[in-house]
């Protein structure tokens, strides 16, 4: 009977979760980010692939230094050649990297942040926070997103340095190995990371792996053995890399072999049926997970619903955790049980952090961690299991 119910939920799973397209784009009311006229809203338009330097210095047929001569001080290069330079920086429509050029005169009062998406209320509340820390002081908000595109990184931020903004508030693929951070801390240019817990950086974060584990552990904790992390591209963010660090440390110290994580390309054209192939090479009727830890509320939400449409039901036949913290998880029926993070404080910290940089008082300093909560919730089903003890109280 139980491998009969096994084999059921593990059909059902991957073969009925071709909803998820439908569920991710249309089934929830989120709240929208409002924009407001201290809040200025830039879009990244056109090719993400930027020419640089050399690219010029190939096309004029000279080399790099002479092309930095020719834009910084033309009159030190013979016009024949500074009409060559010229013509190359035109037909490739080259703009000289903003990062080294920042006009650091009169302050223009702007602050720059650049998020991944506005599609996750996580980042609504990452803005709120902020703009609670900027009360009073003028400063304005000059917003671009990046689709978790690192290629669209760098043409983000020289766009926002080209608006002559004060400082950055900044959300990154990668934090860890992208060489913008370098480039800004060269230049002295101002920023702080937000959710990306880069331990050397300037940023403001929750430690995502040690969260993650926590969360896990209280997963282990109610008596599952068969957990699986739903995720998306962990190539896309480093937040989803460290949370599943963490699950993989809450299940090898509980003696539990870690699976590979479901990754879900939700940004990706055909986002069913990359679910529907994940789950397929992840399980099988010999192994089927009894609980999906989602590496956020919103891919949590539509895994609940596609389970449910499936015939599943939450928790009595799958438990299920998000990562975030967000509110409207306490409005579903179950409530969503999830690892909270603090992203009003984050965005609050963060910008404060900024200003003081921007005043000259600091240099930024490094990664402010603050602390993370598991948040208990009904879609999480306390499991019988040999030697276990009284049901622990967080769990609904």
């Amino acid at each position: 009977m139980k491998c009969c119910l096994a084999a059921r939920k593990t059909r059902v799973v991957y073969a009925t979760l071709r909803h998820a397209d439908a569920v991710m784009k249309t089934s929830y009311p989120l709240p929208r980010i409002p924009v407001c006229k201290r809040f200025h809203l830039l879009e990244i338009k056109g090719d993400i692939s930027v020419p640089d330097i050399r690219d010029v210095a190939q096309r004029a047929g000279c080399s790099i230094a002479t092309v930095s001569r020719a834009l910084n001080s033309p009159r030190q290069v013979r016009p024949q050649t500074l009409a060559r330079v010229q013509a190359a920086v035109a037909e490739l429509k080259f703009r000289p990297n903003a990062i080294g050029r920042q006009l650091r005169g009169e302050r223009t009062g702007l602050i720059g942040v650049m998020l991944p998406t506005l599609g996750n209320p996580v980042f609504a509340d990452c803005i709120e926070g902020i703009e609670a820390a900027l009360g009073g002081t003028g400063q304005r908000l000059v917003l671009v997103t990046t689709r978790y595109d690192p290629e669209r990184e760098r043409n983000a931020i020289e766009t926002l340095l080209q608006q002559r903004v004060d400082g950055l508030l900044l959300t990154l693929a990668d934090a860890e190995s992208n060489p913008l951070l370098d480039d800004l801390a060269a230049e002295r240019v101002p920023f702080q990371l937000l959710y990306n817990d880069a331990q050397i950086r300037p940023a403001v974060s929750v430690d995502n792996r040690l969260a993650a584990a926590d969360g896990v552990k209280m997963l282990i904790d109610a008596g599952h053995r068969d957990i699986a992390m739903i995720s998306g591209a962990l190539h896309a963010s480093d937040r989803a890399k460290r949370r599943y660090l963490g699950y993989c440390d809450a299940m090898t110290m509980a003696g539990l072999s870690p699976r590979p994580a479901l990754e879900i390309d939700f940004n990706a054209g055909a986002r069913a049926a990359h679910v529907r192939e994940a789950l397929a090479q992840r399980t099988d009727a010999a192994w089927c997970p009894t609980a999906l830890f989602c590496s956020n509320d919103l891919l949590a939400l539509g895994v609940m619903r596609a389970l449910r449409e499936s015939g599943l039901r939450i928790p009595d036949d799958m438990s299920i955790l998000g990562f975030d913290g967000l509110a409207f998880g306490e409005l579903l029926s179950p409530t969503l049980a999830t690892v909270s993070q603090p992203s009003v404080d984050i965005g609050r910290h963060a910008a404060l952090r900024l200003l003081d940089q921007i005043a000259g008082r600091t240099d930024g300093g490094r990664a402010l961690i603050l602390p993370h909560a598991v948040r208990m919730g009904g879609t999480v089903k306390c499991r019988a299991r040999a030697g276990a003890g009284v049901t622990p109280d967080y769990v609904a």
